[in-house]
């Protein structure tokens, strides 16, 4: 056991370096106006007021940074909540629909009431996924437990096409809004800055806290529905519980940077190859896993044609796939 504990003590440290070394790169790499390395770091704790490139820094680098490490968390976090609640390994926000009822609220909010600001599109985007995730569940026969994989599977990829086609018709109706919903839809932090900050990271802590206390309950329904039940798990309140805490997790995400997939998918995998199935583990691991992703990503994002960025929910999906293509045929999912 003392082993064990150490070994995943050990995996945490390097992750928190690598976490570390990855947002120090982000800050100051690819910037059109040269950014040091030296500049980074004065621009944490020691700022030049006169230096544009720490400016540069501490105005609009460190807030992305910050928010794409709490985006990559959150969709981690939820991918793991979800593959437990539904014991299925193809179980995340966006194969299940939450991805695309997120978006469809936001878009609506966005192109046809875009007065209700950053706040209102928050809601809308949480409302949507609930909607969506609601209809996946009832659609895929979850609330009845079971192991009915392919069904739920089904159920999200109609749901999350269905949701798909209205946001097209809605940012067709609203033609003036279409090129910002459209840039949102291909998830990216360009926008990232301290006001979109301020508002996500309270949320971001409250569902992040709240995946850690749920991940006992979580190895409990590994065992099964019957034996979680005989042991004194209410497998209602614990799905409902859960899925609040994913549409906390995933509209927060969504509605500060937008739509990036695959994150909640793979991150989870990549965990378990690393700790094994014990959530209070391999949870952890999933949130550092998830954060730094999503960081490299954005990073990335800025280096292919620079010095015009890509979305990095493109860049994600090119590292997703491949991985995707190896788990399948290493049959680990």
């Amino acid at each position: 056991m003392i082993t064990v504990r150490l070994s995943f003590i050990r995996q945490c440290v390097a992750l928190l370096l690598l976490l570390l070394i990855c947002s120090w790169v982000s800050l100051f790499s690819w910037s059109v106006i040269p950014i040091t390395p030296t500049d980074a770091i004065q621009a944490l704790y020691n700022m030049n007021e006169e230096s544009i490139a720490q400016h540069i820094v501490h105005d609009l680098r460190l807030p992305r940074v910050l928010i794409g490490l709490m985006v990559g968390a959150n969709l981690a976090a939820a991918g793991v909540i979800m593959q437990g609640l539904t014991q299925n390994p193809l179980a995340s926000p966006s194969v299940l629909g939450i991805n695309a009822g997120a978006a469809l609220g936001m878009a609506t909010v966005s192109s046809l009431a875009p007065w209700f600001g950053l706040l209102g599109t928050s809601v809308a985007a949480m409302i949507g996924g609930g909607i969506a995730w609601a209809l996946v569940m009832l659609l895929g026969n979850a609330w009845r437990g079971g192991n009915e994989h392919g069904r739920l599977v089904l159920a999200g990829v109609a749901i999350s096409a269905l949701c798909a086609a209205l946001t097209k018709a809605v940012i067709i109706i609203a033609e003036d809004q279409a090129a910002g919903v459209l840039t949102w839809l291909a998830g990216s932090l360009t926008d990232a800055r301290w006001q979109t900050f301020d508002a996500f990271w309270p949320v971001c802590i409250l569902g992040l806290v709240g995946a850690m206390l749920i991940a006992p309950t979580l190895n409990l329904l590994q065992l099964g529905d019957d034996n979680a039940r005989n042991l004194g798990v209410s497998l209602i309140w614990v799905k409902l519980g859960g899925s609040f805490l994913v549409l906390l997790l995933v509209g927060s995400a969504i509605s500060s940077v937008g739509a990036i997939g695959f994150v909640g998918l793979l991150v989870p995998h990549m965990a378990r190859m690393l700790v094994g199935q014990d959530h209070r583990q391999f949870l952890p691991i999933a949130m550092m896993l998830g954060a730094g992703l999503v960081v490299l990503s954005d990073t990335v994002s800025r280096a292919i044609i620079y010095p015009a960025e890509t979305p990095a929910g493109a860049i994600l999906a090119l590292i997703g796939a491949p991985f995707f293509i190896y788990l399948v045929r290493k049959r680990t999912l």
